[in-house]
C-alpha cells in the first residue's frame, strides 16, 4: 500500500441516506467537507470497485464503501512564529484572544502575520489534516480590527464539532458568544432584540447590507445597554447567528454605529468634535470600530465539557471607556 494514502473500509447501516452522510457515520472523525472533497476527487468506491463522485447520491443499507485518505500536505500558509495571547489549549482545540489588527486567515494582501501562520508555528505537528493540508480548523472569524475570543480546532474531529455548534447557533446545545461595543448616541429601547437579514452589498461589495425579510440571510443580534455617556454608550451584545460585520450592521441599521468604523459610521465622522479632548484622542488612537468579544462559550467536541471564557477590554478600548466616563461625570454642557 503506498504509505501517502490510508485506505478505509466500512458498511452502510441505514439505507436511502447521502453519500456524505453515510461516510460521515462511518468515519466519524472526518470532517463533512474533508469527506465531500475526497468524494470529489474520486476518493470513494463501492465494493465492487465503482467510483461514487456525487457527495448527494443516495446508498442502500449494506452497501460496502472503501475510502482512500491521502496524507495531509505540507501547510500551504507558512508558518510564522507570533507572540499569542492563548487562553486554553488542549489536544483538540486553542482558545485565543485575539488582538486588535491581527487577521486570522491568509487573504489577498495578508498573506503572512495572520493568526493561521501563528497556529501553524505554535502547534507543529499536532495539526491534522484539515481540507487535506495541515493547517488549523477556522470555524468562526473576528474582523482584523475587532479583539478578543476566538476558538480553533486542531484536528478533523473538533473542527466537525465545533462547526456543527456554530451552525445550530447555540438552539440546542451551550454555544454562546458576547460582545461589548461603544456606539454612537443611546439605542432605543435599551434592551431588546434586532432582527434584520443581511446579505452582501449590491453597491458596495466590501459591505454587508439589510435586505428584505426574503433575501439575505437571517441574523438576529440581541443587545442591552451597560452604560451610558453624553455621545455614547456601551452595549452588550450577544449573537444568536453569526453573520459577516453582524453588529456592526444591525447597530448603525438603527442608527447607532460603532465609534471607529469607518465603514458603516463614516456619517458620524464629525459628532467625534463633539467629545471632550480625552475622548476625543481616545477614539483618534483607538484607530479601528469600537468591538471586543468579551465571551465565547461551547461544548468540548471530545469532552461534551461545557467550557466558556472571558475577556476583559484591552487597553485601547479600556482608555475610550475611561475617557468617556469622565465625560459624564463633569458638569453638564450649557
Amino acid at each position: 500500500m503506498d504509505k501517502d494514502v490510508e485506505e478505509r473500509f466500512g458498511i452502510v447501516a441505514e439505507g436511502g441516506v447521502r453519500l456524505d452522510r453515510a461516510l460521515v457515520a462511518l468515519f466519524p472523525d472526518l470532517s463533512r467537507a474533508r469527506l465531500q472533497d475526497l468524494i470529489r476527487e474520486g476518493q470513494v468506491r463501492r465494493g465492487d470497485g465503482t467510483s461514487l463522485r456525487d457527495p448527494a447520491s443516495k446508498v442502500g443499507a449494506g452497501v460496502q464503501l472503501a475510502l482512500t485518505v491521502p496524507q495531509p500536505k505540507a501547510a500551504e500558509p507558512a508558518a510564522e512564529a507570533v507572540d499569542l495571547p492563548i487562553v486554553y489549549e488542549d489536544d483538540d482545540l486553542i482558545v485565543i484572544d485575539k488582538p486588535a489588527g491581527l487577521v486570522v486567515h491568509p487573504a489577498p494582501g495578508h498573506e503572512s502575520g495572520t493568526l493561521v501562520n501563528a497556529l501553524i508555528a505554535h502547534c507543529g505537528a499536532s495539526l491534522s489534516g484539515i481540507g487535506g493540508v495541515r493547517r488549523p480548523g477556522i470555524v468562526h472569524r473576528l474582523d482584523k480590527d475587532t479583539s478578543g475570543l476566538i476558538v480553533v480546532a486542531k484536528n478533523d474531529a473538533a473542527h466537525q464539532g465545533l462547526t456543527s455548534q456554530f451552525a445550530d447557533h447555540g438552539r440546542t446545545g451551550p454555544l454562546e458568544r458576547a460582545y461589548m461595543a461603544v456606539v454612537w448616541g443611546l439605542p432605543q429601547p435599551r434592551t431588546g432584540t434586532i432582527r434584520a437579514n443581511l446579505a452582501r452589498s449590491r453597491y458596495h461589495r466590501e459591505k454587508i447590507a439589510v435586505v428584505s425579510d426574503e433575501a439575505g440571510r437571517h441574523a438576529v443580534t440581541h443587545y442591552a445597554v451597560a452604560e451610558t455617556y453624553p455621545e455614547a454608550t456601551l452595549v452588550r451584545c450577544q449573537l444568536e447567528t453569526g453573520r459577516t460585520h453582524q453588529i456592526r450592521v444591525h447597530l448603525a441599521h438603527r442608527g447607532h454605529p460603532l465609534l471607529g468604523d469607518s465603514v458603516y459610521g463614516g456619517a458620524f465622522r464629525t459628532k467625534a468634535a463633539r467629545l471632550k479632548p480625552a475622548a476625543r484622542d481616545a477614539l483618534a488612537a483607538l484607530g479601528r470600530q469600537a468591538l471586543h468579544a468579551e465571551m465565547l462559550g461551547f461544548s468540548h467536541p471530545r469532552t461534551r465539557q461545557t467550557l466558556r471564557f472571558e475577556s476583559r477590554l484591552p487597553p485601547d478600548l479600556t482608555e475610550l471607556v475611561t475617557a468617556l466616563r469622565s465625560e459624564a461625570e463633569s458638569p453638564a454642557r450649557l
